[in-house]
């Protein structure tokens, strides 16, 4: 009969629940471990991708604590977002309203899944007494001059009426709506993370913990590239293009300016002319494309003389001035010296609309160009600097440039400064004033936090509804005490996620952002977990909100993670599970046929912590069996089971010698497949492999005495092994065998190094790389002697016979091969 996974799981919760069991506080005396996965959105029900990610880092927590280490094992909720409001215009529920209950119904399902959290910790970014220190942050960004705001054009989407940055721009659509998004201008709040991007850059090999794939992908976001700024003049006017180039050296090879249709420039420089209508018409369309449209190298480029010219600088020519789809405002300069011989981009540009094309550097071949030439060579066509090696004229064009005032060697970043600004309700409020009188004015840190009001109407159209909110946004100015308006703009969610591990740290304090010096003790997250999809949003503004929390002295560290690990997804039928596709798994439904206990094993088992996991109803069952074989071992052992382990080794037959062999070298793999590897996958085969083995052990005929001390040190490794991955099972089967205490509060195995050295080993014997006979020997045994007993074998006579043997190769304890002839 099955064991009553649903009593056992209620039981344990309600015990665990009542003895706060993981509430964890500050001990000096022990070594910290800081185990994180990221907090999720609170959507209201948990999908097996929650299951698995979040028992996964379960699985290190109770691992670490039972290994003796002070754990934090924190949760909380990434709470403020558009699905709330979203809520809020169709059910007509304020989001505060909506997002509590899914939190509630969130953390009680975190509980019923055995997850060991300290839920006096507990933080939820919508809450005031955490975005009251998000608001404060904010001030501080904007005391140290990298809070800013500024006209710009902006990624909009239509239908959720918001700005959204870059990274939320995904194939030219919303990420949360998936909406064709647009360009539009708008005064728009930035924080200023290009003055840290050198740092962030430089860092990167301070993480040693981390997957280089997420390093390479910050390393390309930051994009580093060292070049020049130089100045083309453009002609009939006294303005001049500053352009970005990494290639000074093809200068000379400019034949035409091409700027981004959205440069504050382009209007003016239009104005009047015949083509100005048409320029007007080409800046709308490319309002209407994203950037992935426009930049894509599939993407045809199209682009349009401005009727004006500029005049490069190394050879004084004039050069015709368009405006393209490929050249974006938000990187570099905005405008882009086009040098067709030497970039793929130019030259079909340039080629489609017949400019001229001229190499500036020779290859070997020096045939009429098909496409651009991109290697090095010596420079042609280039002045005084003909014949010079492309290369090494960078430099000099570079001092040329500096020397006549119109060039300065410079660094370029492909990082953009962070767009913070949302027209939503449900963010954190942004802590400005607007006041006629004295301008912008922050909200003074006594009036924090700045909260929502509870009367708002939301029809989802028009923008923010703290726009039209009086009493939200009617206020007095701290400076002059006169009628003044808030900012109704909130902030992005990325901004309340970017320090939440370190409000963990001291989660309850009211006084302050949290306490230095447990901040200190906690401090780094040891391991994290979460997806690979947030290694350019989340990750890199984690890291850049902790080295600003450091240079204004409150975070102790300047790198918020040591080691992180990026999970794979859960699959069905090779696809992401999603209840679009109709290929979802409810957790809530696998739990009530086969417990929690084997839901949580399966998503372990299934697949290593960093691989896509396929979903396997035959696995499920599989596991739950298992489960069920572990608890019909316990309940037959109960009888058997003993306190007493003093073992008379000289009692132990050959039989007690391999038992007791399997229990120490599981135990020694689970440990490293848990603690070292990430493989957790590998750590529950061998666990199964030790219960495979005790069923049969059990049934043997030897000394009883011997036979009940080994019963019951396998029982206890197999328990305390798979008691970090299923909790509820092993709570309850410890207190059979009398057991007071919980089994996640004991002291981990350690494994015999001396229990895992065989007396005997076994040896396979070849003739010339042949496999012909296999042998059990002494472990001790000499190579000469081994050597022996290999030629004075019956099988591998057959094979030596009449034949004159070369040599004889041994490793001991491996193989012997007989070479012959």
């Amino acid at each position: 009969m099955p064991y009553n996974f649903s009593k056992i799981e209620k039981y344990w919760t309600k015990v665990w629940d009542e003895n706060n069991t993981f509430k964890t506080k500050e001990d000096s005396s022990k070594e910290k471990f800081y185990q994180l996965e990221m907090f999720p959105y609170p959507s209201g029900k948990l999908h097996m991708g929650h299951v698995r990610n979040y028992s996964m880092g379960d699985v290190v927590a109770r691992f670490k604590k039972m290994r003796g280490f002070n754990v934090l094992h924190p949760m909380g909720f990434d709470a403020f977002g558009l699905p709330a409001e979203n809520a809020a215009i169709k059910h007509g529920v304020h989001p505060d309203k909506w997002t509590n209950e899914n939190i509630k119904e969130m953390k009680n399902q975190f509980k019923e899944i055995g997850l060991s959290y300290d839920w006096d910790r507990e933080v939820s970014t919508c809450h005031q007494d955490y975005y009251k220190w998000t608001q404060w942050l904010f001030l501080k960004f904007y005391e140290k001059g990298l809070a800013y705001k500024k006209n710009y054009a902006v990624n909009w989407c239509p239908s959720c009426e918001t700005v959204l940055a870059n990274e939320q721009v995904v194939n030219g659509l919303c990420e949360r709506c998936d909406s064709s998004v647009t360009k539009k201008e708008l005064d728009q709040w930035y924080f200023k993370i290009t003055d840290y991007a050198q740092r962030l850059l430089d860092d990167i090999d301070k993480l040693d913990g981390w997957p280089d794939k997420v390093k390479v992908m910050q390393k390309n976001w930051i994009g580093r590239s060292e070049g020049a700024h130089v100045q083309f003049k453009i002609a009939d006017s006294d303005k001049a293009l500053k352009v970005f180039t990494t290639r000074p050296d093809t200068i000379f090879g400019a034949t035409y300016m091409v700027l981004a249709p959205e440069h504050p420039y382009v209007k003016e420089l239009v104005a009047g002319l015949e083509q100005e209508d048409e320029v007007n018409a080409f800046r709308e369309k490319m309002n209407h494309l994203s950037e992935i449209d426009r930049t894509s190298t599939e993407a045809p480029k199209e682009g349009i003389f401005i009727g004006r010219y500029a005049i490069n600088p190394l050879t004084n020519k004039q050069i015709p001035i368009y405006i393209a789809n490929y050249v974006l405002i938000d990187y570099g300069t905005g405008a882009v010296m086009a040098v067709p011989a030497h970039d793929q981009r130019d030259f079909e540009f340039a080629k489609k609309y017949g400019i001229e094309i001229t190499r500036v550097i020779s290859s070997d071949d020096n045939r009429e160009l098909e496409e651009a030439y991109t290697g090095d060579g010596v420079m042609v066509n280039s002045g005084d600097y003909n014949g010079m090696k492309a290369s090494n004229a960078k430099k000099q064009i570079i001092d040329r440039l500096q020397e006549q005032g119109i060039g300065e060697k410079t660094i370029n970043f492909r990082l953009r400064d962070w767009l913070i600004s949302r027209q939503r309700f449900w963010g954190t409020p942004i802590p400005m004033i607007y006041c006629e009188d004295c301008g912008v004015v922050p909200v003074p840190e006594k009036d924090l936090p700045v909260l929502h009001p509870k009367t708002v109407d939301f029809t989802g159209k028009g923008g923010s509804p703290l726009e039209s909110c009086s009493e939200f946004i009617n206020t007095t100015c701290p400076k002059c005490g006169k009628p003044a308006k808030r900012e109704s703009d909130t902030m992005d969610t990325f901004v309340d996620s970017s320090w939440y591990f370190l409000r963990y740290t001291d989660a309850n304090n009211n006084k302050e952002i949290f306490d230095k010096e447990k901040a200190k003790y906690w401090m780094k997250v040891d391991q994290y977990i979460g997806g690979v999809e947030h290694a350019i949003l989340h990750l890199l503004y984690a890291r850049f909100f902790t080295k600003f929390m450091y240079d204004i002295g409150i975070s102790p560290v300047d790198e918020p993670v040591e080691n992180l690990l990026t999970q794979g997804m859960v699959l069905k039928d090779g696809a992401k599970m999603s209840k679009s596709k109709g290929n979802d798994v409810s957790p809530k439904e696998i739990i009530a046929n086969y417990g929690v206990d084997t839901a949580r094993l399966f998503v372990q088992f299934a697949a290593p912590p960093v691989r896509d996991l396929e979903w396997s109803d035959q696995g499920v069952e599989g596991c739950y069996r298992f489960l069920n074989r572990v608890y019909r071992l316990v309940e037959e052992m109960e009888s058997r089971y003993t306190k007493n382990r003093e073992l008379d080794m000289s009692k132990l037959d050959s039989i007690d010698k391999d038992m007791r062999y399997t229990i120490n070298s599981v135990i020694k793999k689970v440990t490293i497949d848990i603690g070292e590897r990430f493989s957790f996958n590998t750590a529950i085969s061998s666990i199964m492999t030790l219960v495979n083995e005790t069923y049969k052990y059990k049934e043997k005929e030897n000394n009883e005495e011997v036979r009940n001390i080994l019963l019951s040190h396998a029982i206890d490794a197999i328990l305390i092994t798979l008691a970090p991955f299923t909790p509820f099972i092993t709570e309850e089967l410890w207190h059979r065998i009398g057991n007071d205490e919980s089994i996640h509060e004991q002291k981990w195995l350690e494994y015999d190094e001396s229990a895992i050295v065989k007396d005997t080993v076994n040896v396979v014997l070849q003739v010339n790389g042949k496999v012909r006979d296999k042998i059990e020997v002494p472990s001790s045994i000499e190579k000469d002697e081994l050597e022996k007993i290999a030629l004075q074998s019956e099988k591998i006579a057959k094979f030596t016979e009449g034949k004159n043997i070369v040599k004889v190769i041994v490793i001991p304890k491996k193989l012997v091969n007989i070479v012959v002839k």
